[in-house]
């Protein structure tokens, strides 16, 4: 009797063993291109032909409509995942991408309103004295008491922003956390301080969450945000805010107003 060499499939009545299979006769381990491609595209008819923020049928009815396997059905839903086309929410569902909120980036003196209703919620609220580096940032002298203020920014109740803002604590005397959750904090400072802002330079850079961020943004670790950095100063030329805010790339956007001459490039 000749022996099986070390490492060969047994044979049972000459037929090979077979990988595992899961409904739909696919391979549990590797959905096949072609027919995730084909859900995808079914997917992304459904995606154009409904409103943002519409919820899917579950996997399981989909992979009974298109005659393929969840697995299929979940491989193609996790591509469209990634790229922000489609969200998962726990204990929900799978659902289109809600619409971005929008704003226009502005070159003039009036900034136009971001879309949606937008209120917040302070996280944090403390006066320190300035370190160096903050100082040369707000042009006071190191050790001037600064008022330290971040809050989470929701548009329709769902969390798009944190934003982290810095000022001279003596602009602002008796200011309480209550009046930075609601209404706009530049008319705060116009109508209640005084203080009428003119002009600002803004740094605008992609980047990705840490732990915090993403907790306080109801999202995941490492998901894409914009970081905004903004140095704002009044109508005499004196700082009286530094923000740095980060905003959630799957629902922000920025547009702009492109003006060209004979000199553009």
């Amino acid at each position: 009797m000749t022996a099986q060499p070390s490492g060969a499939s047994p044979q049972a009545g000459g037929s090979a063993t077979r990988s595992p299979r899961t409904e739909g006769g696919e391979q549990a381990d590797r959905p096949p291109t072609a027919k995730r491609d084909r859900v995808r595209r079914h997917l992304l008819k459904v995606i154009e032909n409904a409103g943002p923020g519409t919820g899917l049928a579950s996997e399981r009815d989909l992979a009974a409509e298109l005659g393929v396997s969840r697995p299929t059905v979940r491989a193609a839903i996790d591509e469209l995942t990634r790229t922000g086309l489609l969200v998962r929410q726990r204990g929900r569902g799978t659902f289109t991408s809600p619409q971005k909120v929008t704003q226009e980036l502005a070159t003039g003196l009036a900034v136009p309103p971001a879309e949606g209703h937008w209120t917040s919620r302070v996280v944090a609220f403390t006066t320190a004295p300035a370190a160096r580096s903050l100082a040369g940032e707000l042009e006071c002298e190191p050790g001037t008491p600064v008022l330290r203020v971040t809050r989470v920014r929701y548009v329709d109740d769902e969390p798009i922003a944190i934003e982290s803002l810095a000022l001279p604590a003596s602009l602002v005397p008796g200011l309480r956390p209550a009046e930075l959750e609601t209404g706009n904090f530049y008319r705060l400072l116009r109508e209640r301080f005084g203080i009428a802002v003119q002009d600002a330079v803004q740094t605008i850079e992609p980047a990705v969450t840490n732990p915090d961020q993403a907790e306080l943004l109801e999202i995941a670790v490492y998901a894409p945000i914009l970081h905004i950095e903004r140095l704002t100063r009044d109508t005499t030329g004196r700082v009286v805010e530094l923000t740095r805010s980060v905003y959630r790339g799957d629902r922000y956007r920025i547009t702009s107003k492109l003006r060209f001459d004979a000199e553009s490039g």
